[in-house]
């Protein structure tokens, strides 16, 4: 029984995998939140180009 427990307690596979899910969960976050802020700037880039086709139509 106290081999196994020793065996238990040098096995650190599963501290890899959860550091591995935290690394990946961090760089989901990174990317989810660049994603995000590239949206809003083409978002306002686009919105200001409709803009000056509707003045520039309305012109006409």
């Amino acid at each position: 029984m106290k081999t196994i427990f020793a065996r238990l307690m040098k096995d650190e596979s599963g501290a890899t995998a959860i550091e591995y899910g935290l690394i990946a969960a961090l760089i989901s976050v990174a990317l989810i939140t660049g994603a995000t802020a590239l949206g809003d700037q083409l978002d306002l880039l686009f919105t200001g180009l409709k803009d000056e086709m509707k003045t520039a139509a309305d012109n006409m």
